[in-house]
């Protein structure tokens, strides 16, 4: 065997474990990008390193283990990535004022197809999707790290305690105290969008909403976008720390400081194991419609419970990779 063909076969041995490594590093960090950096970062450590591997853990252990650390030191600097109501009180909207803050005060939008696994079996998607959902990703940056690493390893990976232990250098008593920490922290932080109820696939009443709420907003209906909305709904525009609780607030807002996106098109995406669209607002200069935001909706009883924004189109339209504007003919599907 050549040395030609032992590269090859270790470059595909690694780069078959980047998705899984992938949605690790985002649930560590709550960056798209720093978790795609991160497993770059991995993947070279370990490919300079692999004659050091001696194979007494598994390929994949060993990747979790300098993933862990490459996570670890990212984090070491302390910064928490954050949704706005994690970091102020809601805005009633005649107060509303549009204030950003840098990129890395946010938790990140992710597209599924880059951190879900393909997997046949029901059970292990749907706890996939959940450990995705931006609620469930918000509590998660409220955890110290290496608790934040026990957590998604022993309760989302379902890696046994005394694999974590060995993973971490630690104990198992250890791994177990810290899991318990983690979950009373997870329990006290339980809020809004933390019951999302969305099936995989779509249940019809659901897929029914989301027609009704894409016809309510390309159409600009605030009477009918309204009835979508539960009474407690919020809307988030990152990098804009400004939230809003109500339907009547986000309604007026989208009326008022929103009134540019009336005759939008809203293209269907997947987005942190939730409903999400990628939001193309019409282009007065150029025609057509140019890029805006990606929604990510969450959704509970029939209503939508959450209405996120994300608005750095130079960064999210490529990462999923969306085109970045839609002609004037368009007429986008779902």
């Amino acid at each position: 065997m050549t040395d030609g063909t032992v590269t090859t076969e270790l470059d595909s041995a690694l780069e078959k474990h980047r998705p899984e490594l992938t949605g690790y590093c985002y649930r560590m960090l709550g960056s798209s990008f720093e978790a795609e950096d991160a497993v770059q970062d991995t993947l070279v450590r370990a490919w300079r390193s692999y004659d050091k591997f001696e194979g007494r853990s598994s390929l994949r252990s060993w990747l979790y283990r300098i993933a862990t650390n490459v996570c670890l030191d990212m984090l070491s600097a302390g910064n928490k990535r954050a949704r706005p109501m994690d970091l102020t009180d809601s805005t009633p909207l005649a107060q509303a004022a549009l204030s950003p803050r840098p990129d890395h005060t946010w938790l990140e939008p992710m597209p599924d197809a880059r951190v879900l696994p393909q997997t046949a079996d029901p059970a292990e998607a749907a706890v996939a999707k959940e450990s995705v959902r931006l609620a469930f990703m918000a509590a998660l940056q409220q955890l110290p790290p290496k608790q934040r690493a026990v957590l998604i390893l022993r309760e989302v990976l379902a890696w046994k305690a005394s694999e974590v232990a060995e993973l971490l250098g630690t104990t198992v008593a250890s791994v177990n105290s810290a899991l318990q920490r983690a979950r009373a922290t997870l329990a006290e932080r339980a809020d809004r969008g933390a019951d999302a109820a969305v099936s995989d696939p779509l249940d019809e009443e659901q897929q029914k909403l989301l027609d009704r709420y894409v016809a309510a907003f390309e159409g600009y209906d605030m009477t009918a976008l309204t009835a979508l909305l539960h009474e407690d709904a919020v809307m988030t525009m990152p990098p804009f720390d400004l939230w809003l609780a109500g339907a009547a607030d986000i309604t007026g807002f989208m009326t008022t400081l929103g009134a540019a996106c009336a005759d939008s098109r809203l293209v269907r995406v997947e987005a942190n194991g939730l409903p999400a669209f990628a939001h193309y607002k019409p282009d007065p200069e150029a025609g057509g419609f140019a890029p805006w935001a990606v929604q990510v909706l969450e959704i509970s009883d029939g209503r939508i419970t959450g209405f996120h924004c994300f608005l750095d189109t130079k960064r999210w339209f490529p990462l999923f990779d969306l085109p970045l504007r839609l002609e004037a003919e368009a007429d986008e599907v779902q």
